[in-house]
């Protein structure tokens, strides 16, 4: 996933670009890429995807085949987990723990990037927001995935 020298987790270049843009921005967390990037790097093996919608958006609208699952809100009302930061651990464990490379998608990228927020300050080190998300924003109809997020990009997706 990342390449340690000395003890130094040097990140794929668009990873390090995305960290710069962010300490610019001001932003709490690692960075940012889009689907595209995310989608070469997981199939590159130098990040892992973990989606942080809730089980019933992944059932009933659909995900990515083998990428993790860590609700950041559940139910209907999308209540925070407030386990949320423990489960991300727990999943990222043979994946380096706190310093794995991971990539954050929810529906548009702004609930994920909340979960790169609290992942951050809860000390994981390389925790990525999938900008756009899965669906994408939603337009001025009122729908989303005409004009962004992984699907709209053609990206691999499943639906149960």
């Amino acid at each position: 996933m990342s390449v340690e020298v000395e003890d130094v987790v040097v990140l794929p270049p668009a990873l390090e670009e995305a960290r710069v843009h962010a300490a610019e921005a001001g932003w709490n967390y690692a960075g940012g890429v889009t689907p595209p990037i995310a989608w070469a790097l997981i199939q590159g093996a130098q990040a892992v995807l973990v989606d942080v919608r809730s089980g019933e958006e992944r059932k009933f609208v659909g995900h990515v085949p083998e990428s993790l699952h860590v609700a950041w809100a559940t139910g209907t009302a999308l209540t925070r987990n407030p386990r949320f930061v423990r489960e991300l651990e727990a999943r990222l464990a043979k994946h380096g723990g706190k310093d794995a490379v991971a990539l954050l998608l929810c529906r548009s990228g702004k609930r994920s990037a909340l979960a790169a927020e609290a992942a951050a300050k809860a000390g994981f080190t390389h925790v990525f927001n999938v900008l756009e998300g899965f669906e994408g924003e939603i337009d001025a109809h009122q729908h989303r995935g005409g004009s962004d997020g992984w699907r709209f990009h053609g990206l691999p997706w499943v639906q149960d």
